[in-house]
């Protein structure tokens, strides 16, 4: 999910000399002309570009992006498998599971898949992260907004199914399951990171 911490243990990764294939930056580059046209830069743009799911064109542009993930997806996996290389880290989005059987099964082929998996407290803090610092999110038909409702509260009152039913999805595809609370109180280097994905990890 978005806010897990993806990224943070990726930048750890790479700055031990792993190469890490950013997805969220690929969209971005596939992207540009978009968000050009708003002047919008970074992931916050692209959250800003693609919007609340309650504004009008947010499902155009979920669209789009989902597109364009799919493509950066297949992209990255033709170069892992071309290079053979295992010092490579792929940087997902928390929606990589929406870009279909194919693409997760290649992944889980060439790649060991960790998933940050989050306690029912922590939900209540990416749903908090969610609202006040939006990152690009794919909710198909799991946002409902009720007559009355404001965009948050609805957002708040659906993105706990939207956890249970990308829950599901990553364990499928997981080979690793890490609880996000045994990572933050660990305070792990990079190689601490690798061992406990390793050694004290549960098989998905």
């Amino acid at each position: 999910m978005s806010g897990a911490g993806k990224s943070h243990w990726a930048q750890k990764l790479a700055a031990a000399g792993f190469r890490v294939i950013s997805i969220d930056d690929r969209i971005e580059k596939k992207l540009a002309s978009d968000l050009a046209a708003g002047g919008y830069r970074g992931i916050g743009g692209v959250a800003a570009w693609m919007g609340w799911p309650d504004q009008p064109g947010y499902r155009e542009r979920e669209k789009k992006y989902l597109a364009c993930e799919i493509t950066c997806m297949d992209e990255a996996l033709d170069e892992i498998q071309a290079a053979g290389d295992e010092g490579v880290v792929v940087d997902s989005t928390g929606s990589v599971v929406y870009t279909g059987e194919k693409i997760c099964r290649r992944l889980q082929n060439l790649t060991t898949v960790v998933y940050l998996e989050t306690s029912r407290d922590e939900e209540e803090l990416l749903i908090a992260r969610y609202l006040s610092d939006p990152k690009p999110v794919l909710w198909g038909d799991l946002f409902v907004q009720r007559p009355g409702e404001s965009a948050q509260d609805a957002i708040a009152r659906s993105y706990p199914d939207l956890i249970a039913h990308r829950r599901e999805l990553y364990e499928r595809y997981a080979h690793r399951t890490v609880s996000m609370d045994r990572l933050w109180n660990a305070n792990l280097s990079a190689r601490g990171f690798l061992e406990l994905v390793e050694r004290q990890a549960r098989p998905a």
